[in-house]
């Protein structure tokens, strides 16, 4: 049992190394996290992955003097993959593999895939709301970042098309998939419904992601067509567009304040704004505004409220993330975005999004 504990405490070190960490703490739930994940086996394999993409046989030249054969640590890759335990892509036509954080990539995969058992998930609410939690809150850079509803944007803006949503849907080369809010469908099986939606099934897959999913039988394949008609639908309810932060994205994300790990997580910062990229914050022309406060209502990070003394809505740009939702409800058009002074351009891709956090731990 000591030499076991020995191994997941010293996966424990290696991943906390990584993009966002892996910390460790008195409880020693993160322990129990990755026995749950990893088998002795697979994670005496894992401390030879880092967050950029390897070969199997790459990962096998750090272990040849193992006796482990090429075969086996091919198989043992693919078993993790397979878990949801670490992240692959297809380079070249090959398959390289490559850690992936607990949030956001582990838990998502555990949920989707059926693998989350109950004490996998008291656990990992235990970690986040701990020491995990203070780790992802602190990283310099976001994983995930804001894309404005498309009719909140004044024509005079130029729209990049990593910030357009149906730019990036149209150009993309699939495959496209859809499946439910793990945070939603969570909030639910623990008896909390919805503020914002009723539907579960609002995020979406591109490429390599995609077709993971489509391997693993957990989302299903749809047309361009039907994914810009998702994203209509999400828009109209009131939900916040967040695509992975980078520029070829693979996932996007549909959120609300009320069941969303990540945006209920960043609600409790004094000021989560300065923990997100976003390009644009709302404003708004007070001589317009008519107090109605829907507004407030709409608003999923808590940013605007109805000024005491004049009445009129008041936006908090230390909570505002640009998401405008407030923009598109106001009866009387006095809410509008603005773009942010300094443009902020995602890296391009995961390996640079994972560098970048690595760089800024």
């Amino acid at each position: 049992m000591a030499s076991e504990d020995k191994v997941y405490r010293d996966l424990q070190k290696h991943l906390d190394k990584q993009a966002v960490g892996f910390p460790a703490t008195k409880s020693g739930v993160e322990l129990r996290i990755l026995k749950h994940l990893f088998s002795p086996e697979q994670a005496s394999l894992a401390l030879h992955l880092n967050y950029k993409p390897q070969l199997a046989l790459e990962v096998f030249k750090g272990v040849k003097g193992s006796g482990i054969t090429l075969e086996k640590v091919k198989s043992l890759l693919e078993e993790m993959e397979r878990n949801g335990a670490i992240g692959s892509t297809v380079k070249n036509g090959t398959v390289h593999y490559f850690t992936i954080p607990l949030l956001v990539g582990i838990v998502e995969w555990q949920s989707l895939g059926n693998k989350a058992t109950p004490q996998f998930m008291t656990d990992f609410r235990e970690y986040v709301s701990g020491e995990f939690g203070k780790a992802y809150a602190s990283t310099k850079v976001s994983q995930m970042r804001t894309i404005p509803v498309e009719k909140s944007i004044q024509v005079e803006h130029h729209v990049t098309t990593y910030d357009h949503i149906r730019e990036i849907i149209n150009s993309t080369e699939g495959p496209i998939v859809v499946g439910p809010c793990v945070c939603r469908e969570g909030a639910k099986q623990r008896g909390q419904s919805c503020r914002v939606t009723s539907r579960l099934e609002t995020c979406m897959a591109f490429g390599d992601w995609a077709r993971h999913f489509i391997k693993a039988g957990i989302f299903r394949e749809i047309t361009r067509e039907e994914a810009l008609e998702i994203i209509r639908q999400n828009e109209d309810d009131g939900l916040v567009l967040q695509p992975t932060n980078y520029q070829k994205i693979d996932f996007v994300c549909s959120c609300c304040g009320c069941c969303c790990g990540i945006l209920t997580r960043q609600k409790m910062l004094p000021k989560p704004a300065e923990n997100w990229s976003h390009n644009f914050h709302a404003t708004v022309e007070i001589e317009m505004c008519n107090g109605c406060g829907i507004c407030v209502e709409k608003c999923q990070m808590d940013a605007i409220t109805l000024d005491e003394q004049t009445g009129y809505a008041a936006i908090n740009l230390d909570r505002c993330i640009g998401c405008g939702n407030c923009v598109v409800t106001c009866p009387s058009e006095a809410l509008k975005l603005v773009k942010m002074e300094k443009e902020t351009v995602p890296p391009e891709d995961c390996t640079s999004l994972y560098e970048l956090l690595a760089e800024r731990k």
